[in-house]
């Protein structure tokens, strides 16, 4: 009898420490999932004000402006460092920016770091 209930002891610490593991993957995911996401989302609106850009011979801050006004729908810091350049014809924008991911006890820093460059086709010649 003592030998089934040391097993059974076991078998519910082993179950425990699964679920805690399994709570715990699924908690950092629910706080860093929102974050990727934003950011894939803010990678893909540079990309669109880049090629207008290009395509309609806007100045470099208008990719500026037009970026700033999108920083509070994808959560962006306003310290995000942003940085336009045109080159023959072409539109790259660089940004730049930090964002802190708080977990119990720690803090995660998500890096943002991407540069968008308008798709050649699309340029005004």
């Amino acid at each position: 009898m003592a030998m089934r209930s040391n097993e059974s002891g076991g078998a519910r610490l082993k179950f425990i420490i699964a679920i805690t593991v399994f709570a715990v993957v699924v908690y950092t995911g629910y706080l860093y999932i929102p974050v990727a996401v934003d950011a894939y989302y803010f990678k893909d609106v540079m990309q669109n004000k880049v090629d207008l850009a290009a395509t309609q011979g806007y100045e470099a801050n208008w990719v500026t402006d037009q970026l700033s006004k999108s920083k509070a729908e994808y959560h962006v810091p306003p310290e995000a460092i942003i940085s336009p350049a045109k080159q023959d014809n072409q539109m790259t924008v660089r940004v730049q920016f930090i964002r802190p991911i708080s977990f119990p006890g720690y803090t995660y820093e998500y890096e943002f770091d991407y540069t968008a460059k308008s798709t050649t086709f699309l340029t005004v010649k």
